[in-house]
């Protein structure tokens, strides 16, 4: 494991460092039950598939998303980034399982438990890793092939060391999420606005930090049930990060949507720039998950919150009604 620098001894009054005790491990947990497609299907983690789900940002921002073309690619790269997403929780498992079988909760990943073998993890991530590019660059085109080579390289190497190294963690997540923003157009060939790119990452680093910075208020003083640098960020610092994070992403698409304020449109009202209300107000909702420390799992905030989920179905309406020009 790479050894992090520690933060700076000096810290306000009141701000204490986050750090688990430690407690001697557990005996392993008893083999699982279940089939080994069954158990393979589960460390794929089909829950996490919704994340890929952003490879329509960029096909839908440029208002070419329903095409029969433009569907089929848009399909194609969902399945090819969820194989290239499987290959690496597959071997990321794999490569922890031995620490995962004295975690409380990990301990139940199909791997750690047993149901599936090592070897088995590690063989079908690797044959996933190769095939999941080879078939892009077959079936769509060579950028969208080294966006995933790209993709899946820098996930192995979070896997092996970067998640250990302060800030830099943040980062390669939030890269994940970019470049499924991105891959969409770059499958379809469309340019990608510089205010969608910036929007879409500090959009992303806001969810990342947020996430880590609930699960340190809820895992503080928890043996082992927290990730390792939650013991050196200070929640001070995390707060900080999503706070910076949500200013810039609103900025950001508050720029994209008056970038297009000087083409010319027909429609009835200015729907762009009035998504921007949209768009703020979805910020703040989630923010107040944040805040409270409740926002550790992103979709089931999404999914689950009744008045952010109109917020969001107000924003689809309105860019929806913008990129129509009605």
């Amino acid at each position: 494991m790479t050894e992090t620098a520690p933060l700076a001894n000096s810290r306000p009054a009141g701000e204490a460092v986050l750090r688990a005790p430690r407690t001697p491990p557990g005996p392993p947990p008893p083999l699982r039950t279940g089939t080994l497609l069954g158990g393979l299907l589960r460390t794929t983690r089909p829950r996490q598939w919704m994340k890929n789900t952003l490879v329509i940002a960029a096909p839908a921002a440029a208002g070419q998303l329903f095409s029969r073309h433009a569907l089929s690619q848009v399909a194609l790269v969902f399945v090819l980034f969820t194989a290239c997403a499987a290959a690496v929780y597959l071997i990321n498992d794999a490569r922890d399982a031995p620490a995962d079988r004295a975690h409380p909760v990990k301990c139940r990943r199909p791997v750690a438990a047993g149901q599936v073998p090592v070897p088995v993890a590690y063989a079908t991530g690797g044959v996933l890793a190769v095939l999941a590019p080879v078939a892009a660059a077959v079936l769509t085109s060579p950028a969208v092939a080294a966006l995933l080579t790209a993709y899946i390289g820098l996930q192995l190497a979070y896997c092996v060391s970067l998640k250990h190294v302060l800030v830099v963690d943040l980062a390669v997540v939030t890269t994940g999420f970019l470049m499924r923003a991105m891959i969409g157009g770059l499958a379809l060939g469309i340019p990608l606005s510089r205010w969608f790119l910036i929007t879409t990452g500090f959009g992303a680093l806001f969810m990342v930090s947020a996430k880590r910075y609930s699960e340190a208020l809820q895992m503080a003083g928890k043996a082992g049930a927290t990730r390792a640098l939650l013991t050196e960020y200070t929640t001070g610092y995390l707060r900080f990060v999503w706070q910076l994070a949500a200013g810039v992403a609103v900025l950001g698409y508050c720029m994209w949507a008056l970038e297009a304020g000087g083409v010319p449109h027909t429609s009835v009202l200015p729907w762009r720039q009035l998504s921007m209300v949209a768009f703020i107000l979805a910020v703040l909702r989630y923010a107040v998950f944040a805040d409270r420390g409740t926002a550790g799992e992103p979709e089931d905030v999404v999914l689950r919150d009744r008045a952010l989920a109109l917020i969001g179905l107000a924003w689809i309406a309105m860019y929806g009604l913008a990129v129509a020009n009605w």
